[in-house]
């Protein structure tokens, strides 16, 4: 397997208007982030909007984004239901496809499992499938303590590291002390030079796929050592994420990359599409990142 560390941009899914997916565009953003200098990407995670694919779709997906990343770089799978059986389901479709991993979401509906099912639950989603697994750690009322996390990590040797969410970077150095020996991901957007700082392995958030280039060049920047640059790039990424952070995120960003060239497409209803305000916001925000390759081809 092929260590996924970097910048690991989670891809939009491209739908037409009517809702079906426009499989004949994933290779372009497959394409357009490489460029970028993307060392992987996840497809089929929040930003792509994976908890409205049916299985059949999913696996349509992954094959088109395998197919088009060449072994260039690491393809991560997003996995996003609400019961082990799907996760295992969905799991199985890729296993031949020579993903890297799972990025699975623990399940997401009301009721929290106890400590002892989680654990159950990645253990047999690893031996069922036999494919690595990253914890996608973001829902609220199943949010995973540092402590359980590393217990999960310490006795499924498959679930190979964490893509840590919400805004605590507490939770966040903690889990970097408690478990350094595995890959831990910072998609914490708003503090993604912090994440760095601290050690981050990497990144997978969806600021990566709004601004790719200006986000390669953050990554590099700290791990030249380079924090002026960083700081820069931090303020104006920071700008961009507050343009795109609401309840319809993924089509902010989905606007962002259609302003930089890639093809048109929409998210899946009933999400609505960037507002007026939020288009011009992300507008003036891309605006200050052209220096690091945002260019904006669709507003010029």
């Amino acid at each position: 397997m092929q260590r996924p560390t970097g910048v690991i941009p989670p891809m939009t899914t491209p739908f037409r208007r009517d809702g079906e997916i426009a499989l004949n565009q994933v290779a372009a953003q497959v394409d357009w982030l490489i460029e970028a200098g993307a060392t992987g990407v996840a497809a089929g995670g929040s930003t792509g909007e994976g908890h409205t694919l049916d299985h059949e779709e999913y696996r349509d997906l992954l094959a088109a984004t395998v197919a088009a990343a060449k072994d260039r770089i690491p393809v991560i799978a997003g996995v996003i239901v609400d019961s082990t059986r799907d996760a295992i389901r969905r799991g199985k479709l890729v296993r031949d496809m020579k993903v890297a991993a799972l990025q699975v979401t623990p399940v997401h509906y009301l009721f929290k499992p106890d400590d002892d099912s989680m654990v159950e639950h990645f253990r047999r989603i690893t031996g069922e499938t036999g494919l690595p697994v990253i914890i996608y750690n973001v829902v609220p009322w199943t949010y995973l303590s540092p402590r359980l996390l590393t217990r999960i990590m310490t006795e499924v040797p498959l679930v190979i590291g964490v893509k840590q969410s919400a805004g605590d970077l507490k939770l966040f150095a903690d889990l970097m002390m408690m478990a350094p020996a595995k890959l831990i991901y910072s998609a914490v957007d708003a503090l993604l030079y912090s994440s760095y700082t601290l050690g981050a392995h990497g990144s997978i958030a969806a600021i990566l796929s709004a601004a790719p280039h200006a986000s390669v060049a953050l990554w590099n920047a700290v791990q030249a050592g380079d924090h002026g640059t960083a700081l820069d790039l931090h303020k104006r990424l920071l700008t961009l994420w507050n343009a795109i952070v609401s309840d319809n995120l993924p089509a902010c960003t989905r606007h962002a990359q259609q302003l930089q060239g890639l093809p048109e497409s929409w998210s899946r209803e009933p999400m609505p599409a960037a507002s007026l305000a939020q288009q011009d916001a992300i507008k003036s925000a891309l605006a200050s990142l052209r220096n690091f390759g945002a260019k904006q081809q669709a507003a010029e």
